[in-house]
């Protein structure tokens, strides 16, 4: 009998996302139909592709727009018990701009809604471990930085 090889290794699940702003520094948060809170746009990486792909696959998905997606702004280890192992990368999307939010045309089977939203506010719209990153990611993007979280965590 052939042990596998990978055998005692992670076989971590990655999902992307994007981090958007409108003018006033806001952050935009959508209302998936599956879950029940907020979340960012994005989703997990299929077989073949990379994070930043997904980010832009998730975007056209969800949102209905092609937008540019920028630099990571967190990377995050975050095992989750009734999912496994799990690392989420959260890139910069920048500021949309009148145009792109007038183009946005929410799937409907993924998404209720979606709004801007002050980053003080996101612990009451969400939960505590996408908050952590959220505030973590909001910061990055203003001070140009990229940061490696444990559970929402900076290490």
């Amino acid at each position: 009998m052939t042990e596998d090889p990978a055998a005692g290794f992670t076989r971590a699940r990655a999902a992307a996302g994007v981090l958007f702003f409108d003018g006033t520094g806001r952050i935009m948060l959508v209302d998936p139909c599956y879950k029940d809170y907020l979340d960012v746009p994005g989703g997990y990486v299929e077989h073949g592709e990379t994070p930043y792909q997904a980010a832009g696959r998730e975007v056209a998905e969800e949102l209905g727009i092609r937008a540019e997606i920028g630099r990571l702004l967190v990377m995050d280890w975050a095992p989750d018990k009734a999912e496994g192992d799990k690392i989420l990368f959260l890139f910069d999307g920048g500021t949309l701009t009148p145009e792109q939010l007038g183009a946005v045309r929410l799937d409907p089977r993924e998404l209720r809604g979606h709004g801007f939203h002050d980053v003080a506010q996101i612990h009451a719209l969400t939960i505590p471990r996408l908050a952590r990153r959220l505030v973590h990611a909001h910061a990055a993007h203003r001070d140009g930085t990229t940061r490696y979280l444990e559970h929402g965590e900076l290490l």
